[in-house]
């Protein structure tokens, strides 16, 4: 029996090794996929947690919200006629909720309609400079 030579034995392997890249390469690929799934996994799952969290954390504060509402109208209470107390409390929050949809107002007509005009113009601008029908002035 003839033994190889070191030659052919290299050969075999570097054969071999090359071979052997694509489905090493396929499983590097998988599993990098795999590791980013775990991590968007973890990373979603803590912000569902915070989210979560932050919704609580609202609802209570409506709660809150609503006890210093009712505190005010114990302390003009004392002042007042119970009755005059919780009406002065509901005028001027009648007044502040007029001023946040009056401000509201303003900023949808501001971002009305929803097109970023300043963006398009300087668009056509730079196409017409481009074209050489232009000048162009940024």
């Amino acid at each position: 029996m003839a033994v190889p030579e070191a030659d052919d034995v290299r050969k075999k392997s570097l054969v071999k090794l090359i071979a052997d890249v694509p489905g090493l390469v396929g499983q590097l690929i998988r599993d990098e996929l795999d590791q980013i799934k775990k991590e968007l996994v973890a990373k979603l799952t803590a912000l569902g947690i915070g989210v979560g969290l932050f919704a609580g954390a609202a609802f209570i504060g409506f709660f809150l919200f609503a006890v210093l509402i009712a505190a005010a109208i114990l302390g003009l209470a004392v002042v007042f006629p119970g009755w005059l107390a919780a009406l002065i409390v509901a005028a001027f929050l009648l007044v502040v909720a007029v001023i946040l949809v009056l401000i509201g107002l303003a900023k949808v007509k501001k971002g009305v309609p929803p097109v970023p005009e300043d963006s398009i113009d300087s668009v056509k601008s730079d196409v017409r400079a481009i074209k050489g029908m232009g000048k162009y002035d940024h």
